[in-house]
């Protein structure tokens, strides 16, 4: 941000808030689904026997499988969330408003060009299936 003095100095500006939760709860939610199914596949392979002879492991694991989907779709929902509250702090207009230089009467402060969010975006769309028509 320009200080708009005699010594034409900049500072940084810093986003006002904390947009990490999201991400930091979609990634964790990530991992362990990952070790999950990890030990499930080491279960189902490896112990065989075991899981088709207790009738229990299987509504445990419908149970869990359940409730990570369930957590997923939350994550996902925070994830979207989470973006849309970035996009919003770093539009040009949130940006300039922010800046004290631009509340001055003789200051003119315009917003320059929307950054790009093309790959942000893609992380929360989902893949639409076709039906190769």
């Amino acid at each position: 941000m320009p200080l708009c003095d005699d010594e034409s100095t900049s500072k940084t500006m810093h986003l006002m808030g904390d947009f990490s939760a999201p991400a930091e709860f979609f990634v964790t939610l990530g991992i362990f689904s990952f070790f999950y199914t990890m030990a499930a596949l080491v279960l189902y392979l490896r112990f065989h026997n075991l899981y088709m002879e207790n009738k229990r492991f299987p509504l445990v694991d419908f149970c869990v499988t359940v409730s990570f989907t369930f957590f997923w779709l939350v994550a996902a929902a925070a994830w979207g969330k989470g973006l849309t509250d970035v996009k919003g702090a770093t539009r040009p207009s949130s940006l300039t408003a922010a800046m004290s230089v631009c509340h001055g009467e003789e200051a003119v402060c315009s917003a320059g060009a929307t950054p790009s969010m093309g790959l942000a975006n893609i992380s929360v769309v989902r893949p639409v299936a076709t039906d190769g028509a």
